[in-house]
């Protein structure tokens, strides 16, 4: 088996599994979590905003312990601390242990995404790093996509489900020991880099993500609760909200074409308003069953495609120096998450679930406000492709190999 399949496969299983059941999943069960552990609107969102929170530590001392300790072991650890946050949720008798296990859970994306990066630097050779990248980057939707399925199958027993999602953890541990490079990646021993200038295109990329990142827990964080109140559903019917959700989602690996095409700030807000729309459809009072289901779709698709905007916003802004670019972006997205979740259920909590969603449906559209400039010292310009992508071949190319670090 080739290094790029190898390495592909057991990196999409990683994101799938880290992403979709260790952190996404919790909004998935909130209702019946909510009932039989006695959980109030409020605390529940802050036990989310602390995975987004947990999120934005672990991302950024991944990459250091990546760089020194190589992708297997800090890939291998990522899986052991999905399993052991999963396990925990499973196993937790009170809201204070769910709040340790849930926030737990939440580090291992962070600790997944740079290993991953490093193995595809380090072992797969240059010509198939795009494709590798590409088939990794999915594993995001899949895993939302799949969780979806285990509560149609499994009902209200989350604690059954968060068992076996440990044990799937615990099996891709396993494959990452076996199948990923041990060393460190070459490129980067010993290398010291200046901390980059935070020029206005960036300051207006942290507004950007910030406002979208927070607009994003009406669903990943509420999406639950949400068809609970409206529709009177189960924990398995709220199923096929996240299998639209994370289905929809794999429409976002076209972000790259679509802003080489039209311009960053075109794509930014049409799928802003895609995003606000997908709410609303899925929140107000107004909502069926299949409106609901097109508009998890619509935000599926909308998050992840916002995702790949302003990863290629960040690394045309900083274009020596693109997985800086990129990491500032997806922290960003992550920290408005993590305000994000524990407003919205004080307002769930103290006014109403449809003042909530207006609020934070309003939010996306409010991204909007923040421009990408045509040309703002980095030799680029934002319009339709006319020979001339807004990113850079060689610039797209290496952002490719950190394109999965997704918020």
């Amino acid at each position: 088996m080739s290094a790029a399949l190898r390495i592909g496969a057991v990196g999409f299983g990683l994101i799938a599994v880290c992403y979709g059941f260790a952190r996404f999943a919790f909004g998935l069960f909130l209702p019946q979590i909510r009932e039989d552990l006695a959980l109030s609107s409020s605390l529940a969102g802050v036990i989310s905003g602390g995975a987004f929170a947990a999120y934005c530590v672990a991302i950024i001392g991944s990459a250091r312990l990546s760089e020194r300790l190589g992708a297997r072991t800090v890939a291998v650890m990522a899986a052991a601390v999905a399993a052991l946050g999963m396990l925990g949720i499973a196993l937790c008798a009170s809201p204070a242990w769910l709040a340790v296990f849930v926030i737990l859970a939440g580090t291992s994306t962070g600790l997944a995404s740079p290993p991953m990066a490093d193995a595809v630097a380090h072992a797969v050779a240059p010509a198939r790093r795009d494709l590798t990248n590409t088939v990794i980057n999915a594993g995001t939707s899949a895993g939302v996509c799949l969780s979806g399925p285990f509560a149609l199958a499994l009902g209200d027993d989350w604690r059954l489900v968060f068992t076996l999602f440990a044990g799937v953890a615990m099996g891709l541990g396993v494959a990452a020991f076996v199948c990923l490079p041990a060393g460190r990646t070459r490129e980067r021993r010993g290398h010291r880099v200046q901390r980059p200038a935070l020029g206005a295109n960036l300051i207006r990329l942290i507004g950007a993500s910030f406002l979208m990142g927070a607009s994003s827990t009406a669903l990943w964080s509420f999406g639950g609760e949400i068809a609970h109140i409206r529709l009177g559903w189960s924990t398995g019917q709220i199923g096929l909200l996240w299998i639209a959700i994370g289905s929809a989602g794999v429409l976002g690996a076209a972000a790259g074409w679509l802003t080489a095409r039209f311009g960053i700030n075109t794509v930014h807000r049409v799928f802003l308003a895609a995003l606000a729309l997908g709410i609303a459809l899925a929140g107000l009072g107004f909502t069926t069953p299949r409106l609901t289901l097109v508009g998890g779709a619509l935000f599926g698709a909308a998050y992840v495609m916002l995702t790949g905007v302003y990863l290629v916003w960040g690394t045309t802004a900083l274009p020596e120096r693109p997985g800086t670019g990129l990491m500032i972006g997806f922290l960003t997205v992550a920290v408005g998450q993590t305000a994000g979740a524990p407003v919205f259920g004080l307002l769930l909590s103290h006014s109403s679930l449809a003042t909530a969603v207006l609020v934070f449906a309003t939010l996306g559209p409010a991204a909007g406000l923040f421009w990408f400039k045509a040309d703002d010292g980095t030799g680029t310009v934002d319009r339709p492709d006319t020979g001339r992508r807004p990113v850079g071949p060689s610039t797209y190319r290496q952002t490719a190999t950190l394109s999965h670090e997704r918020a």
